[in-house]
């Protein structure tokens, strides 16, 4: 296992995160109820991540029996509390119904103090504005720091990456967790500042949101060769000092195997791996004038289209034939609210507005309907 520095927050943590987010049964009601099932999965899977050398556990009050899970199954293991941090996150919309949800939330993973707080998922500007406002819900978190009972103040977010240069530029976080993969590079910019800022970067979901890595393709499985789409992805990732850690939604142990041969001393994009970039940096010359660089330019859409992650999956789907990628997240459109937001591309009227935008002048209502066609599944 390798260790780097969580920015501001001076915590070694390791590489690799455990999620906390896909134990058996973890999302069925109520949260305090645990199955034995539950709780066997989560034990087993935590008490091999420790012996792998993750020191650093994620979890959230939105995932399910997470954190109850977690209260539990480390109490029973019985791990000395210096030899790990753990990371929660929640939301309120005021400073006392946040100091509320905190004290629930020790209360759950049986703990008296929380190394991360993270502000879960300020994704857009008036979540943003709502958390950071006066005598708000991050303040609170901050004089929570202050009394001892949190270590260090973040935020997660899903959001525009200006949204998420503005959440930075407040100075109100140690750290952030944020999507940023080999397929999704658009957050490069926030990485960077909030280098700049010594703050501690963690990565979300990079084998499922960074491309359903656990079912890859067979062209993007043999380009990646010998190492594993999962290996390479996590060596682009860590190739990038900015970088702290990467969370692994780890909930079988087969899942650990990925991690044999993927450290690299922090040497990482060198010989083999910067070939298999190159040759996957390529790929996307097959759409010729048809490919999308993402850059947003064409936003906003006055249908609410999300046309940069449409068009995205499009390059993925012709580029890589990561098509069942594609629709899986095609699919969570119009379903989750802030989380992923905007339409279909078959709601496109043709307006035209975003035409004169596009810098490379793509025709963009027609890319949009024929990804629809390609990846739209009826309910």
């Amino acid at each position: 296992m390798e260790y780097r520095r969580f920015g501001k927050t001076n915590k070694e943590i390791s590489v690799i995160t455990l999620g906390g987010m896909r134990y058996k049964k973890g999302w069925d009601s109520p949260r305090d109820e645990l199955p034995q099932e539950s709780i066997d999965n989560c034990l087993e899977i935590t008490d091999h991540a420790l012996k792998e050398g993750i020191n650093h556990i994620e979890t959230a009050y939105g995932y399910g029996k997470s954190e109850n899970l977690y209260g539990l199954v480390l109490d029973e293991l019985k791990v000395d509390r210096n030899s790990y941090c753990i990371m929660t996150k929640g939301t309120a919309s005021t400073g006392d119904e946040m100091r509320a949800r905190v004290d629930d939330q020790l209360k759950s993973l049986r703990l008296d103090k929380i190394d991360f707080y993270g502000y879960h998922g300020i994704n857009n500007l008036e979540i943003f504005n709502q958390a950071t406002k006066e005598n708000g819900p991050v303040e609170a978190l901050l004089e929570l720091k202050e009394e001892g009972v949190i270590g260090s103040v973040g935020f997660s977010t899903h959001a525009d990456v200006k949204i998420i240069l503005d959440t930075i530029m407040t100075d109100m976080f140690d750290f952030m967790n944020l999507h940023f993969y080999y397929f999704f590079q658009r957050n490069l910019a926030a990485v960077e500042l909030a280098k700049h800022k010594d703050m501690g970067v963690f990565i979300i979901s990079p084998n499922e949101k960074g491309g359903k890595l656990f079912n890859p393709s067979q062209k993007v499985a043999d380009i990646c060769s010998p190492l594993s789409p999962i290996q390479f992805n996590a060596r682009f990732c860590l190739s990038h000092s900015q970088i702290t850690t990467l969370s692994f939604g780890l909930n079988e142990l087969d899942h650990f195997k990925e991690l044999d041969g993927m450290f690299n001393n922090e040497l990482y994009l060198n010989g083999s791996d910067r070939k298999i970039k190159l040759e996957l940096d390529n790929c996307v010359n097959e759409l010729g004038d048809s490919y999308c660089t993402t850059c947003g330019d064409c936003m906003p859409c006055p249908e609410d289209i999300n046309i940069p992650e449409i068009l995205r999956f499009r390059n993925m789907s012709k580029a890589y034939d990561m098509i069942d990628f594609g629709k899986f997240r095609y699919n969570m459109l119009e379903s989750k609210g802030h989380w992923f937001p905007g339409t279909y591309g078959n709601a496109c009227t043709d307006c035209g507005d975003c035409l004169p935008k596009c810098p490379v002048q793509l025709n963009i209502p027609e890319l949009l309907r024929s990804t629809h066609q390609e990846l739209f599944i009826e309910k």
